[in-house]
C-alpha cells in the first residue's frame, strides 16, 4: 500500500487534541471517523468540531467552506471497532496513562485490518512500549501532534524498534499532505519537543523558587527575547548566528555560578577549538552556504520586523 492508497482516517479519542488532528485530516480532503469511549461522546465530539469550525471560518481562522468539507468527511462511529473497520491509517489520542493507551491501542489493532497503519498520539511514553500492545508492530509508530493541532505546523515521528522504513514514510506522507512539518526523531522519553520545553519549564520554576523573578516577569522575558527568536529559528541556528565562542563564555559564567548543569557541553568546546564559530567564521553546527550568508541575515531582519508588527496589531493576549 502506498501513501496515495490512504483514504480513511480513524481518530480513536475526540478531545482537544483528537478532534483538533480529525479536523486537519478531513479539512485535508480524508475521509474521517471519529471514536471515543461510547457513541454519545463521539457525537457530542463531531457537533463541537462542526461548531468549532464554522466560528473559525466566520473570524477568518479558515477558508470559506471549510464547515461544509468537514460535514463532508467527518464523521462518528458508535465504537471503536466500527470505527477503525475500513481504515487505512488510525491514531489514538487518548489521556497520557501508558496502561489506557495500551487497552486502547490493543482494541484497536484487533479491529483494524493488518495493513492499517497504527499511530499513538503520546507525549511523552515509550513507542517501544507501546508497540507491544499491538498485533503486527512493523506498522505501528509514533505520530506527536502540538497542541492545538488544527494550527501548531510541527509533527514529530517516532518509529518503535521493529516500526519499518515504509511505515514511516507513508506517515511522513500524509502529514506534510495535510500541510504539517514532520521531523523524525528517536523514541526517548519526551522526544524533542516536551524533553527541550520541559528543561526550561523546570529552569523557569528553579528561577521563581530562588525569588529571582516572578512567572509574570519570566514570561514577559522569554516571550519578548530569545522566545520572540524561537518563532522563526531553532536554537542551533540562533547559536551559529549568535556566535559559539559567545556562547561558550557565557556557559563558563554560567557554570561558576549554578554548577555542573551549567557545564560547557563538550561538543560546543570541540566546535570553538577548531575555530568554527558560527556565520563569522564561516561554519558550526548547521552547514549554511556561505553563499546564503548574506541573504539569511536579510530575511531575519525583514522576519523579526514582520513579527513585530503582527504582535503590534494582535496586541496583548487576554488576561497575561
Amino acid at each position: 500500500m502506498s501513501d496515495s492508497d490512504i483514504s480513511k482516517i480513524a481518530v480513536v479519542g475526540s478531545g482537544y487534541m483528537g478532534g483538533g488532528i480529525a479536523m486537519t485530516f478531513a479539512l485535508g480532503a480524508y475521509d474521517v471517523v471519529l471514536a471515543d469511549v461510547d457513541a454519545g461522546t463521539a457525537s457530542r465530539a463531531h457537533e463541537r468540531l462542526l461548531r468549532e469550525s464554522s466560528d473559525f471560518e466566520t473570524r477568518g481562522l479558515l477558508s470559506t467552506g471549510s464547515t461544509h468539507r468537514l460535514r463532508e468527511r467527518l464523521s462518528f462511529a458508535p465504537s471503536i471497532h466500527e470505527a477503525v473497520a475500513n481504515a487505512d491509517f488510525v491514531t489514538e489520542a487518548v489521556p497520557e496513562e501508558l496502561a489506557l493507551k495500551r487497552e486502547i491501542l490493543g482494541r484497536i489493532a484487533e479491529g483494524a485490518r493488518s495493513d492499517a497503519i497504527i499511530a499513538t498520539n503520546t507525549s511523552a511514553l515509550s513507542i517501544s512500549d507501546l508497540a507491544s500492545a499491538v498485533s503486527h508492530p512493523e506498522r505501528f509508530l509514533g505520530v506527536h501532534w502540538m497542541n492545538p493541532a488544527l494550527f501548531i505546523p510541527g509533527v514529530e515521528l517516532i518509529a518503535a524498534e521493529h516500526t519499518t522504513p515504509d511505515t514511516v514514510r507513508r506517515a511522513e506522507q500524509l502529514v506534510r499532505h495535510v500541510g504539517k512539518i514532520p521531523a523524525r526523531v528517536a523514541d526517548t522519553p519526551g522526544f524533542v519537543a516536551n524533553r527541550l520545553q520541559f528543561a526550561l519549564y523546570k529552569e523557569a520554576l528553579r528561577i521563581v523558587e530562588e525569588g529571582v523573578a516572578t512567572p509574570t516577569q519570566i514570561d514577559t522575558v522569554v516571550s519578548n527575547t530569545f522566545g520572540f527568536r524561537l518563532a522563526l529559528f531553532g536554537p542551533f541556528a540562533i547559536g551559529d548566528m549568535a556566535g559559539l565562542d559567545v556562547y561558550e563564555a557565557s556557559f563558563r559564567t554560567l557554570a561558576s555560578a549554578f554548577g555542573e548543569r551549567f557545564a560547557v557541553p563538550t561538543s560546543l568546546t570541540a566546535q570553538v577549538s577548531t575555530g568554527n564559530l558560527g556565520l563569522k567564521t564561516g561554519q558550526g553546527f548547521l552547514d549554511i552556504d556561505p553563499n546564503d550568508v548574506e541573504a539569511l541575515l536579510t530575511f531575519r531582519a525583514n522576519a523579526y520586523a514582520a513579527l513585530s508588527q503582527l504582535r503590534a496589531e494582535l496586541g496583548a493576549a487576554p488576561g497575561l
